[in-house]
C-alpha cells in the first residue's frame, strides 16, 4: 500500500470516528435509534415474538379490550391487535427500504450524469426532473394503484420509488457539481483517467453520506404513504399491514378505539424514529459541526 492510500484510509478513519462522536452526542438520535432497532427486531423475529399468527380468529374474544391475554385487545373478529402490530413491523420496513432501493436505482445515475457532465445533458435531465416534482404524487398513487385489479406490496414499493427519484437526483446532482471542480478530480482528468473510473472512485465516495441522510429521512415518508394507500383500500388486502388495521377499526372507534390506536401508534413512533435518527446522522455528518 502506497504512503497516499495509507493517508487516505487514516483520514477516513478519523473523520468516521469524529462523525460517530457527534451523532452519540445527540440524545434525539439515540432515542430514534433505539426505535428503529426495536422495530427492525420485531419484523425479524415477529413468529416468535407474537403470542399469535395476526390472521388468527378468537370469535368468542371480539372487540375485547387490552388485558393479560391481549396486551393489545382485538378488533372485530377476535384477531390479536398486538400481533398484528408486530408483524406490521415487517411489511412498513420491507415497502420503505424496497422503496427507497428504487429511488436510488434511478435517482443517483441520473443524478451523477447531470452533475458531471452538465450542458445539455444537465438540462434535459433536470427538466425531466423539475417536471416529476410538479406532480402531486400522493394523488398519482391512487390514480396509479387504483388501475390495477390486483395490488400487492411489490406493486406500491416500485410506484412510490418510481415516483420519488426526482428528490435523489437532485441532491446527486448538486453535490456532483461542486465536487467535479476539485482538485483531485482535475488531476486525474489531466493524467487520463476516464470519466467512469473519476466517477465512481473519487467522486462517489464524498456523496455516500448524503445519500444515507436522504434515504433516512425518506424512507418513513413512503411507511406513511404505504399505510396511507392501504387506509384508502388501495394497498393489499391480504398483508398484515398497520393502515389495513386502522381502515378495519375505523367504524369500532367509538367502542372500541384500541384496534385503531395501536397500529396509528406504531406508524407514529416508527415515523419519529427515522426522523431522529436522520436528523442526527445529518448533524454528525457535517464538517462544520464541531
Amino acid at each position: 500500500m502506497s504512503d497516499r492510500s495509507m493517508f487516505k484510509e487514516a483520514r477516513s478513519r478519523f473523520e468516521t470516528s469524529k462523525a460517530l462522536k457527534r451523532f452519540k452526542r445527540s440524545k434525539a438520535a439515540i432515542v430514534g435509534s433505539g426505535v428503529i432497532i426495536a422495530f427492525i427486531a420485531m419484523g425479524i423475529f415477529a413468529p416468535i415474538i407474537a403470542p399469535r399468527h395476526p390472521e388468527r380468529l378468537n370469535p368468542g374474544a371480539s372487540l375485547k379490550p387490552p388485558g393479560s391475554e391481549f396486551f393489545f385487545g382485538t378488533d372485530n373478529i377476535g384477531r390479536d391487535i398486538f400481533s398484528w402490530f408486530v408483524w406490521g413491523a415487517r411489511t412498513s420496513l420491507v415497502v420503505g427500504a424496497g422503496a427507497v432501493l428504487i429511488q436510488m436505482l434511478i435517482g443517483i445515475p441520473l443524478g451523477m450524469v447531470a452533475g458531471y457532465y452538465g450542458r445539455w445533458v444537465d438540462q434535459t435531465l433536470m427538466r425531466i426532473t423539475d417536471t416529476m416534482l410538479c406532480m402531486p404524487g400522493t394523488i398519482i398513487l391512487i390514480v396509479a394503484t387504483s388501475m390495477f385489479a390486483t395490488r400487492s406490496v411489490f406493486l406500491l414499493m416500485v410506484l412510490m420509488g418510481a415516483l420519488g427519484w426526482p428528490w435523489m437526483a437532485r441532491v446527486v446532482r448538486a453535490q456532483f457539481l461542486s465536487l467535479k471542480e476539485l482538485s483531485n478530480v482535475e488531476a486525474a482528468k489531466a493524467i487520463g483517467v476516464g470519466d467512469i473510473r473519476i466517477i465512481i472512485r473519487h467522486i462517489f465516495p464524498s456523496i455516500i453520506p448524503s445519500i444515507a441522510v436522504l434515504a433516512s429521512l425518506d424512507l418513513p415518508w413512503y411507511i406513511v404513504n404505504e399505510a396511507t394507500l392501504t387506509f384508502l383500500g388501495l394497498g393489499d388486502p391480504t398483508t398484515v399491514s398497520w393502515g389495513l388495521m386502522v381502515s378495519l377499526g375505523k367504524p369500532y372507534l367509538r367502542v372500541a378505539p384500541w384496534v385503531t390506536t395501536f397500529p396509528g401508534l406504531a406508524i407514529f413512533l416508527i415515523t419519529l424514529g427515522f426522523n431522529l435518527f436522520g436528523d442526527g446522522l445529518r448533524d454528525a455528518l457535517d464538517v462544520r459541526v464541531k
